[in-house]
């Protein structure tokens, strides 16, 4: 089973068991957990979940600590004015595995629960309840 979330501005796929690297979250600390809800797509064994069907998912996951990413080198130049600029930047990131991708509880039928109200109501030879409980829905 696998999910697609949103993290950082960024989708990710993900499955449980999976480390991921995701742009650093604020306030959060080593050895919590997340949760990610909405979930974007969740996949179920072939059967593919989205809208309100992957709206009900929820993936959750480990915090493991926080470290820099890859140093990006940014260098600005003007031809032929002398123009120069070399900066560096190394951007946080924040290390997760994922621990479990679940699909919401499906809604079932209230015909069965309202039978099996009846039924309990209604004992053999007892018409008076019968009759009170039709009347009563």
């Amino acid at each position: 089973m696998y999910a697609v979330i949103k993290a950082g501005g960024k989708q990710h796929k993900v499955k449980a068991g999976d480390v991921l690297e995701v742009e650093y979250m604020h306030g959060e600390e080593d050895g919590g957990t997340v949760t990610f809800h909405p979930v974007l797509v969740v996949d179920d064994d072939g059967k593919t979940h989205v809208g309100k069907e992957a709206q009900q998912a929820v993936v959750t996951a480990k915090l493991l600590g926080e470290q820099k990413g890859d140093k990006v080198n940014v260098f600005k130049y003007k031809n032929k004015s002398g123009y120069s600029r070399r900066q560096g930047h190394r951007q946080l990131m924040t290390l997760i595995e994922i621990s479990d991708v679940k699909l919401g509880a499906t809604k079932r039928s209230t015909a069965k629960k309202t039978t099996a109200k009846n039924e309990e109501a209604t004992e053999p030879g007892d018409t008076d309840a019968a009759e009170a409980s039709e009347t009563s829905e």
